[in-house]
């Protein structure tokens, strides 16, 4: 009987181990420390840890619509099986936000409105991707609108998020994401995760103009939301796992209008000073250059 010799890269911090390919092993692998939980960054003001979301009474196994103050006051994001009932951003371009029952909740651990909180479910393996260096694939196969991880790291404010992106060098990776949510009478909730130095297996994830995952803002415990990371459609085991680093799911540009936007975004990476990267992602669609969110740099 063999003996799989596979690194976990969380050693043993997730349910299941994340693998690292043993071929890659040649490669640098970037010095970090692993996390499954968003922690406290400067300019957060909230600790992401802290519970202070009020919890429902319900006593059951798990909460139904009729009688659970999470689910009446929220709306259920979940069906039976945990699959996210609302796929991708609305049509303003903003997440509208999901609340999960949490710990000051009466019902179980196996309640249906607990699906991230519960934690990786899905194995994967982190490789290097040809042209892209590091990144994730699945190996299972996924259903549509099945949880697959966070993208979990340090929380931080919009002035740090700014400091940190103009202090990077054109070596350097940006993972700050920037995220956008619908907060209610018509104000807009932003959230800066870096996972650079403190992550998980998101950190690993690549772009794509055409990805199989997209970000969904879920609160849990906290007022700062998880970016958890949803199946977008059915993905085969085997394939490598992508996000829009926009925040959206699908580049949805019609087709005459792409080459103008390329053209754009060309002219932008040589004025912003910032040398943004080439987009390797090899979509049909693809806009050549990898995001970057100059609104940060540029906001008043």
């Amino acid at each position: 009987m063999s003996v799989d010799t596979r690194v976990d890269l969380s050693n043993g911090l997730e349910n299941v181990p994340v693998f690292i390919e043993r071929s890659s092993a040649v490669m640098t692998f970037p010095e970090f420390q692993y996390s499954t939980d968003n922690i406290q960054g400067p300019g957060c003001t909230a600790d992401p840890t802290e519970v202070t979301l009020p919890g429902c009474s319900c006593r059951s196994r798990s909460c139904c619509a009729e009688s659970c103050t999470c689910l009446r006051t929220r709306g259920r994001a979940y069906d039976s099986a945990g699959a996210l009932l609302t796929l991708g951003p609305t049509d303003s371009g903003y997440c509208s936000p999901v609340f999960e029952c949490n710990a000051l909740c009466a019902c179980s651990d196996a309640c249906s409105n607990r699906v991230v909180q519960a934690g990786l479910r899905l194995r994967s393996e982190v490789y290097g991707a040809v042209n892209k260096g590091w990144g994730v694939r699945t190996l299972e196969a996924i259903p549509r609108g099945t949880f697959v991880c966070e993208y979990a790291g340090e929380v931080i404010g919009l002035e740090e998020a700014r400091r940190r992106q103009l202090a990077q060098s054109s070596e350097d990776n940006n993972y700050i994401i920037a995220v956008r949510e619908h907060a209610g009478t018509g104000a807009v909730a932003e959230t800066f995760v870096d996972p650079a130095a403190v992550g998980n297996v998101g950190r690993f994830l690549n772009h794509s103009c055409q990805p199989n995952l997209f970000m969904q803002p879920v609160r849990v415990h906290s007022l700062v939301p998880r970016l958890a990371l949803f199946a977008g459609r059915n993905i085969d085991a085997q394939e490598e796992l992508t996000f829009d680093y926009t925040g959206g799911y699908s580049n949805r540009l019609p087709v005459e209008l792409l080459s103008t936007q390329r053209d754009a975004d060309i002219r932008a990476s040589r004025s912003d000073g910032l040398q943004r990267k080439e987009c390797r992602c090899g979509a049909d669609n693809c806009v050549r250059l990898l995001p970057l969110d100059l609104s940060i740099i540029n906001r008043e």
